[in-house]
């Protein structure tokens, strides 16, 4: 054990001194390549922002970090478990919470330790600070000097302040006790709580659970001294005060007597299983000291069976982990330019964690933490901090809060809309996506929705997309398969709500024998007879397809479980390509910012000169669709404009000049190395004659080998988000899921393919021309 200890530390040690020491860093957000660049972003160029703001101080929002920017601020006083080891020895916990702050929320921070002993010190630094943070979040520091340092913040700060270590885990364990008095169907009004501790965490804890009806006569505080009393004058203040009780319990013991619940935020082994045998029945135990809990979970079992127990450790169910509420706290916060973080914002964000628990947990949560056994009950009452949907429920309700209460400077109007933007934050796709979705939206609401039909509706991942789709309301969808096998299903994720959707079972269908002949007809002469038509239409992919070919439905989802040819095969049969053109498989690849559409990554092996010319017109077709405007495609090789004689170098040489002469209006050029494509500096500099006038928007690659491994790294090695396969350029609208794809990813491509499906608005968008 020892041994594992210390290897831990090493390995911790290694991780923060490894490369560039420490683990943040600040990278700019403009172009900085040039002379002209610099001369914008510093002087003179800089003079503009600085003046403006100087006339109408708001618009430090609109050209300045401010309105995303966070001061995590400590005196080191209050380590973690680690006690006042001083405002240096903490800040790697600083530059850690910056991390967190960034991981989880998309917002900067700036760690700033200061050295400073005392209230009046601490609150003189901090509010000085207030021109360059549009929220603080105090860190670290101890108790009682923490309540009366937030408490002279938030009155004299026109930005949100926040303690962390009180409200942070006061709001997690409310979330958590809530859905436990749900489960032992005890009420909050009644029930007798102990709180072991108090400093920070605990008097905060103890004044949310107040705040949320727990009755002040029914709490009884704990610390070092034994039971905080009315008349107690050993070791007390004026915020233990506030819990005094009066009554002749003096120990902890006395106090655990007959309580139904224990909140502890003390200390290792504190709590005994003596003292736990004397509780009532279905006890709510909260064993939060960090990095050993007061009681361990098994030495808990071992004398109830009737006990939920949450505690601050990842390796046990129930874990209390600040990272489900600081970032989303702020964000919201942040985005309506709160002017403080109030009490009606923290009960939110309380009752959106609660709530979330309560859900069904998507199948990329249960995939990072290798487990499927997260299911609202006894294990299972906080949410996952890996959850990215805590984003999207916390944050737009405290900020609904915070306009509701009347903090907020701005107003959002729209908070579903809101929400969806808050998941696009943590992938560069979330811009793309977001106008792709706007576009959908704008149809929608001429149209009505796109009907698109799924291969696989009794997928786990699946049915959790469609929930998503049917709340958004853009997209009807049809589900294949067994109805009592997709009910069943339904059933068991908590999706009942689901079950009025039009199920389809294929060979029982009222249109099966049509399709069967539909489907004879068109390939009797390439070996499909009438028995094996009847075969494949019984299969999902297949179905699906030949309802979008007879339009019975406007898109068709395959995947994401059976491998990419059995999906692929069915959408080329039955659906083909557009003039019998050969298919491709599209990537999007979105970077910060730029987005390059990779071909093709899925479809042709080894494309002749002539396929790759197609490749490139029907990917030109896509960009211009999606992106509505004209792109520059690059033809990939290893040879730079006929440096290198080899016949693959030919091929995509003899590409170009085809493509030059059958589509004039597109703007292409090559062969070229993949580094000269993507970087228009070294292409001007050693190809001055080239004819992209900016660039390169599209990538053709030499064959499939190329292109499938070059997204694939990409996808795993660079901060681009990678969307697809987008299949063009078929006659009716369909993609396949890949079979690693998130919930959300999967909402996006059906979001994408819906857009695709409206094929007379796009043939009307279309500038490319044949010939």
């Amino acid at each position: 054990m020892a041994d594992e200890k210390n290897a831990k530390y090493l390995a911790a040690l290694k991780y923060h001194e490894d490369g560039r020491p420490g683990k943040i860093e600040v990278t700019t957000t403009k172009p900085t390549l040039t002379s002209n660049d610099l001369s914008l972003a510093y002087s003179p160029g800089v003079a503009a922002p600085c003046l403006e703001i100087a006339k109408n101080p708001d618009d430090a929002y609109k050209y300045t970090t401010k309105g995303n920017l966070v001061g995590v601020i400590s005196n080191g006083s209050a380590v973690l478990g680690l006690g006042n080891i001083g405002a240096l020895a903490g800040k790697p916990v600083m530059e850690g919470k910056g991390v967190l702050f960034k991981r989880f929320a998309d917002i900067d921070v700036f760690d700033i330790e200061v050295d400073e002993p005392t209230v009046e010190g601490m609150v003189s630094v901090v509010e000085k600070l207030e021109p360059t943070f549009g929220g603080i979040n105090l860190e670290d520091i101890k108790a009682p000097e923490c309540f009366e340092i937030e408490r002279q913040l938030v009155e004299k700060m026109n930005i949100p302040v926040f303690h962390d270590d009180q409200h942070g885990t006061a709001i997690i364990a409310s979330a958590g006790f809530l859905n436990a008095l749900e489960i032992t169907g005890k009420k909050i009004d009644e029930v007798v709580m102990v709180f072991s501790g108090a400093g920070a965490a605990s008097i905060a804890c103890a004044q949310l659970f107040v705040d949320l009806g727990a009755k002040k006569e029914n709490l009884f505080m704990t610390d070092s001294k034994g039971v905080i009393y009315q008349g107690r004058t050993d070791g007390m203040n004026k915020y233990k005060d506030m819990f005094a009780v009066k009554t002749e319990k003096r120990t902890l013991a006395d106090a655990m007597v007959d309580a139904d619940v224990f909140i502890g935020c003390s200390a290792k082994g504190v709590l005994t299983k003596e003292m736990v045998k004397t509780m009532a029945p279905n006890p709510i135990i909260f064993a939060m000291a960090n990095p050993e809990p007061e009681i361990l979970p098994e030495e808990v079992a071992e004398v109830r069976d009737d006990a939920i127990m949450a505690t601050g450790r990842s390796d046990y169910p129930n874990q209390v982990n600040n990272v489900l509420g600081f970032p989303f706290i702020f964000r919201g916060a942040l985005d309506v330019r709160a002017r403080k973080i109030n009490s009606e914002m923290k009960m939110a964000a309380v009752r959106a964690l609660a709530d979330l628990a309560r859900e069904e947990v998507p199948e990329e949560v249960k995939l990072a933490y290798d487990q499927d056994n997260f299911t609202f009950g006894p294990e299972y009452i906080i949410p996952k901090p890996f959850d990215t949907r805590a984003l999207t429920r916390v944050a737009p309700a405290v900020a609904k809060a915070a306009m509701d209460s009347g903090v907020a400077r701005i107003q959002i109007e729209d908070l579903q809309e809101y929400a969806n933007s808050l998941e696009d934050r943590l992938g560069t796709s979330g811009a793309l996506m977001k106008s792709l979705r706007d576009r959908l939206s704008t149809w929608v609401k001429r149209q009505g929705p796109v009907k698109m039909v799924f291969a696989e509706g009794s997928n786990t991942r699946i049915l959790q997309a469609v929930s998503h789709l049917v709340d958004e309301g853009k997209i009807d969808p049809i589900l294949l398969g067994s109805k009592t096998k997709i009910h069943d299903k339904m059933s068991s994720l908590g999706l009942d709500k689901l079950k009025e959707l039009p199920i389809i079972t294929p060979a029982k269908s009222e249109h099966f024998n049509k399709f069967v002949t539909e489907f004879t007809k068109k390939k009797q002469r390439d070996g499909v007879s009438h028995y094996h038509a009847e075969d494949m239409m019984a299969q999902e992919n297949y179905f699906g397809a030949s309802m979008v070919e007879q339009g019975l439905a406007e898109a068709f989802i395959a995947g994401p479980t059976l491998s990419y040819p059995e999906c692929f095969t069915p959408i080329m049969k039955v659906i083909g390509t557009e003039k019998h053109r050969k298919a491709a498989g599209i990537f999007l690849m979105v970077f910060k910012d730029r987005v390059l559409f990779l071909a093709d990554c899925t479809a042709q092996i080894d494309p002749s000169a002539e396929d790759l010319v197609e490749i490139a017109a029907a990917t030109a077709e896509l960009y211009h669709s999606l992106m509505k405007k004209e792109p520059r495609v690059a033809f990939l090789s290893f040879s730079n404009f006929g440096s290198n004689a080899h016949p693959d170098a030919k091929k995509v040489k003899k590409a170009v000049q085809i493509a030059k002469q059958k589509y004039p209006n597109m703007e292409c050029e090559g062969e070229m190395q993949a580094d000269v494509a993507v970087n228009k500096r070294i292409l001007d500099k050693l190809f001055s004659f080239n004819e992209l006038k900016g660039p390169t928007d599209i990538l053709v690659f030499p064959n499939l080998a190329s292109a499938n491994i070059s997204y694939k790294l990409l996808a795993q090695l660079s901060d681009a988000d990678a969307i697809g396969p987008v299949l063009v350029p078929l006659t009716g609208s369909a993609n396949i899921i890949q079979r690693t794809a998130t919930i959300s990813e999967i909402v996006n491509m059906c979001n994408l393919t819906a857009l695709l499906s409206i094929v007379d608005e796009f043939k009307r968008e279309r500038g490319m021309k044949n010939g």
